[in-house]
Parts: structure tokens; C-alpha cells; sequence
């Protein structure tokens, strides 16, 4: 058994090459960096799509609320009549104001300013979203 330890004790533990611990962390910076570009990408395509989707839906229920308010009985009145509009202006105006659909308004506003922030967004880190696409699909 002494000559089974002997020739175990002089095999030495296999020691990793230079710079292989430098190539592994610079490795695990580069898949976290890719991982970030990922959730980035899939971010601005779930948020382009809900804006893509809701833009339209949001400009539907604007037009019914402004045909159902009435706000074109108001206006013509006020244009074909002149004379009574100008004599009972401020009614007409507060008929008017008080048949805006302003929450329709609002949330068509909002659905196309996420719209156009998520579009210009994307735009901008176009670089990035290509650079991350190229890697991907070059692997």
C-alpha cells in the first residue's frame, strides 16, 4: 500500500490556465448584459403592442362619445344660427363644454403618448435591441 500512496502523492492538482479566472467573470458580465438586453427588448415589445392595441380602441370609444354627447347639435346650431348663438353665447358655451367627453379625450391622450414614447424609445435604443439581436442569433 506505501507504493499506491507514493505514486498518488506525486500527482499534483491540475492548476487552470492564466487569465482563466479573468475570462470567466468576463463571461458572466457579458450573459448578465445580455440577460438585461432581453428583459429591455421584451419590455418594449409588450408595452408597443398594449399601446398598438389600445390607440385604436381608445379612438373608437372617443368617436361614439363625441357622436352620442351631442356636441354636433350644438355646434351646427351655434353655426347655421349666429344671431341666437351670439345673443345666448354663454349657454351655448357651457352646453358645449359640458358635452365634451373629456375622459375619452384623456384616455386616447394617454394611450398615444405611450404610443409615440414607447415608439421613440425604441428608436433610440435601436443600437442596443440590434446589437442584442445580432448576438443572439449569431450564437
Amino acid at each position: 500500500m506505501r507504493k499506491d500512496e507514493q505514486v498518488f502523492t506525486n500527482i499534483k492538482p491540475q492548476e487552470p490556465p492564466a487569465g482563466l479566472f479573468d475570462r470567466i467573470i468576463l463571461a458572466i458580465k457579458r450573459e448578465e448584459s445580455l440577460q438585461q438586453k432581453r428583459k429591455i427588448l421584451f419590455s418594449f415589445i409588450l408595452l408597443l403592442i398594449i399601446s398598438i392595441i389600445a390607440t385604436p380602441l381608445s379612438w373608437i370609444v372617443l368617436e361614439n362619445q363625441i357622436k352620442s354627447s351631442g356636441i354636433y347639435y350644438f355646434v351646427s346650431a351655434a353655426i347655421t344660427d349666429f344671431g341666437t348663438f351670439l345673443t345666448m353665447w354663454r349657454e351655448f358655451s357651457l352646453a358645449i363644454l359640458e358635452s365634451i367627453p373629456f375622459m375619452a379625450i384623456i384616455a386616447f391622450g394617454i394611450s398615444l403618448g405611450i404610443a409615440i414614447f414607447t415608439l421613440r424609445l425604441f428608436l433610440y435604443k435601436k443600437r442596443l435591441l440590434i446589437h442584442y439581436l445580432t448576438q443572439t442569433f449569431s450564437q
